[in-house]
């Protein structure tokens, strides 16, 4: 159990019939007038669902004890992402549906933190950004680079995105992982 008081970005609650809420924001509102109250921006750890929820300060909410470890992907079976942990050398197999977006960055030998709750994955947190080789890509057109355009390309693990006009294939870019957007070359 914890206060309303002691919350913190990234904190799992245990809420409304033992649904599991990871807090997003949280914000201390003391009025002028009445009592102070917590506005919080809740995302539910397994649909995503994210919900806006005032409580009252002070008051006793249901933590969930959630266990971070930093994993490295291995290979796919199937359905299911096998990662390992690099401390026990054990080997978890993690559903499509718990992986989500990471899916699209994911290539063997990447390192993610994969959050358990009473030995349940919960969902696989990546970096904000990785280093992905552009797989495929159309080469741009002479004279159309000063627009400023994008065109789609393929990265390594097949998820598309849209880079600038002068990315070529076989380039290794750096890629946001919560919104797919290109973040630039890197230079090897």
């Amino acid at each position: 159990m914890a206060s309303t008081n002691d919350l913190k970005n990234g904190l799992v609650l245990k809420l409304e019939g033992g649904q599991l809420w990871s807090v997003v924001e949280f914000q201390h509102v003391k009025p002028g007038k009445g009592p102070a109250f917590v506005r919080t921006k809740l995302k539910n750890v397994l649909s995503g669902k994210v919900v806006d929820k005032t409580f009252n300060a002070g008051v006793k909410v249901e933590t969930a004890t959630v266990d971070k470890r930093d994993m490295q992907f291995s290979y796919m079976d199937g359905e299911y992402f096998v990662f390992m942990d690099m401390d026990t050398y054990d080997q978890l197999m993690v559903d499509r549906k718990a992986v989500g977006d990471a899916a699209n960055f994911l290539i063997e030998g990447f390192t993610a933190v994969v959050a358990q709750h009473e030995g349940e994955v919960l969902f696989v947190e990546l970096p904000a950004a990785v280093e992905l080789v552009v797989q495929e890509t159309e080469p741009g057109v002479q004279g159309d680079r000063s627009t400023g355009g994008t065109k789609p390309a393929t990265l390594e693990t097949g998820h598309q995105i849209q880079v600038p006009l002068f990315i070529t294939t076989g380039e290794k870019i750096k890629v946001d992982t919560r919104t797919s957007d290109y973040l630039g070359r890197v230079n090897s």
